[in-house]
């Protein structure tokens, strides 16, 4: 699947100001929500807790990627977060983390939703990317910067 398929612009904050990673998963709650009516953030949020109990998502070098398997979707959907001021996510490096992307996906996993997951460690992982988005500083040019450095390297 197509990166843009996963996240849509208003799924996208940049320069958003949190006071801790848990509020920090609170606002991606309420932006992966938006295309679901029956489901509540607060769903969305207590499944990201959760997932984060039973290990860390802060990667390494200042990005995380907190992820959590929700009842009733059929799709993946994330949201993408650039942070004013980088937050403690329990990081293996020991790094905060100013790049946040979120991802729900459906309680059972096929091929197609591994695929995604794959490719969105990708992303994160690729340091030129990661530089790039910092250096965003509106919604739409972090959205537009994240797609089209996807293409670059991840396959289509």
């Amino acid at each position: 699947m197509l990166l843009e398929e996963i996240i849509k612009p208003n799924n996208v904050l940049c320069n958003t100001t949190v006071r801790s990673k848990k509020h920090c998963l609170e606002i991606l709650s309420e932006l992966m929500v938006l295309p679901y009516p029956q489901i509540t953030s607060d769903q969305i949020f207590r499944c990201l807790n959760l997932r984060e109990r039973l290990g860390c998502t802060g990667l390494n070098s200042g990005a995380a990627f907190p992820r959590c398997r929700i009842d009733g979707l059929e799709f993946n959907n994330a949201a993408l977060i650039k942070l004013s001021e980088p937050v403690d996510f329990d990081a293996a490096d020991g790094e905060p983390v100013d790049l946040v992307f979120g991802m729900i996906v459906p309680t059972e996993l096929d091929d197609s939703h591994y695929a995604d997951i794959r490719m969105i460690t990708n992303v994160l992982a690729n340091e030129g990317l990661r530089s790039h988005l910092r250096k965003m500083s509106s919604n739409s040019d972090l959205y537009d910067a994240l797609i089209n450095g996807s293409k670059l390297i991840t396959p289509n």
